[in-house]
């Protein structure tokens, strides 16, 4: 089998020669451990010498505030870039009670910030027989949190809905005007998305399952059917103890649940198989907060051939979280891929 074909058996749960595998998104800090172990020079060198079956596509974007799209609204109006996002601080809306003051923020314009030409380039450069996977996070709860301050985004859930609705869905309009441009530039050439929010915590949900079927499944809907209408497979990130909402997210028609944070509260491997191995695929399961930071290579290659027990298809074997980090033994990611081929 080869990349693409692999990808969409796993994903659908058929007979594979092997389980699809990623590598994640190291982030640029980890960049220089990775290529000096695997002698590489960039990322393609190391998903070649690694023969991972998922190449991510970043949507791309470009505004006065920031060059990423999960990272496009200045709510704190500190400054550009990462540096100034947070879900801590006080955000535009955090004394804002009037759902009509939604429209005081200078909201960006996607159309202004996404070229169509660009985002064709992007997915042009991806070798011919990987699956594309466009990383649009979406992520609308995360950035109604940072819109008014966390603490005071789940109180105005409770005591003023129609304020939090009125912003969450504000943010939900620009993502789905954002992917719109990049599903449409790239239609035929992409196969699959990643979006998300994070909603768990190491031990449980964040908040209610109630809270979260009320007022974040509604976008995330509206998200995952347009991925759909145009026939992409959906990775839906939450990092944490969610099996609660799992149902929830099979309903809603996500392919693969991202990731099995080993870790987690309820995220056991074989407790996934045995109640939604027949309904979802899932992405994870390496331990990139324990394991794959201080454990050994034998240690690496014992739990990727126990997961590879569990899930002999309808599991990309993956570390648990898409952000390889510098703290990550190079030699430990050497073993999960050796293994996930032996």
């Amino acid at each position: 089998m080869n990349h693409m074909d692999r990808f969409i058996a796993t994903v659908e749960r058929k007979a594979v020669d092997r389980p699809a595998s990623w590598l994640g998104l190291p982030i640029r800090e980890a960049h220089e451990g990775l290529f000096r172990h695997f002698n590489v020079r960039d990322i393609n060198g190391l998903k070649t010498m690694l023969d991972d079956d998922i190449y991510p596509v970043e949507l791309p974007y470009h505004s006065p505030v920031s060059d990423a799209i999960y990272d496009a609204f200045d709510f704190s109006g500190k400054s550009r870039g990462t540096a100034g996002r947070t879900l801590t601080a006080r955000g535009f809306f955090y004394n804002r009670s009037d759902p009509g003051s939604v429209n005081d923020f200078d909201w960006p314009d996607p159309s202004k910030y996404i070229d169509p030409e660009e985002c064709k380039s992007e997915v042009a450069r991806v070798p011919e027989d990987y699956p594309v996977m466009g990383v649009i996070w979406s992520a609308h709860f995360q950035d109604a949190c940072a819109a008014f301050g966390m603490e005071t985004a789940l109180i105005k859930m409770v005591t003023e809905p129609e304020m939090f609705m009125a912003v969450i869905n504000r943010i939900t309009e620009f993502y789905l005007e954002a992917n719109s441009i990049f599903y449409s530039a790239t239609k035929g050439k992409l196969h699959a998305v990643l979006m998300g929010n994070d909603m768990g915590s190491q031990t449980g949900l964040m908040l209610s399952p109630s809270l979260i079927r009320e007022f974040v499944l509604p976008g995330a809907r509206k998200l995952i059917d347009q991925a759909k209408a145009y026939k992409l497979k959906v990775i839906y990130h939450s990092c944490g103890a969610v099996s609660d909402i799992i149902p929830d997210l099979i309903e809603a028609g996500v392919d693969v649940i991202h990731p099995i944070q080993a870790l987690a509260r309820g995220m056991d491997p074989y407790r996934l198989q045995k109640e939604f191995g027949g309904k979802v695929s899932f992405c994870g399961g390496v331990d990139a907060q324990n394991l794959l930071v201080f454990g050994t290579p034998d240690m690496v290659r014992e739990k990727v051939r126990e997961l590879k027990g569990i899930f002999p298809t309808g599991l990309i074997i993956s570390p648990s979280h898409e952000a390889i980090l510098p703290d990550i033994n190079p030699e430990n990611i050497e073993a999960l891929f050796s293994t996930v081929k032996s």
